[in-house]
């Protein structure tokens, strides 16, 4: 399994604008085939922070995923909607170990 982990920032005041975006893009990833989660949350205390988690089953399903449209879509927008300090890292996991 690939865990994809990380975060991002919007204006705090762009929020409203940026979450019908957000939820196209993640509605559409969580229906790829290989896609285990995809899932963005509003940091509570730091205004603006998006956190990002991703789990795919491998690296060929996120590789596929770098090559959506709705990822290129995605790609296209994220300055327009000043989207800043993007922060992600890909971890391989071996999915039988739980905490």
């Amino acid at each position: 399994m690939i865990i994809v982990a990380g975060s991002f920032r919007i204006p705090p005041s762009m929020v409203e604008v940026i979450r019908p975006v957000m939820e196209t893009m993640i509605l559409a990833s969580r229906a790829e085939e290989g896609c285990i989660e995809y899932s963005y949350a509003l940091d509570v205390i730091d205004q603006g922070l998006v956190r990002v988690i991703e789990k795919w089953r491998d690296r060929a399903a996120l590789e596929a995923h770098f090559r959506t449209a709705h990822i290129a879509e995605w790609r296209a927008q994220v300055s327009a909607l000043a989207v800043s300090e993007r922060e992600l890292t890909a971890h391989e996991a071996d999915d039988g170990f739980y905490i």
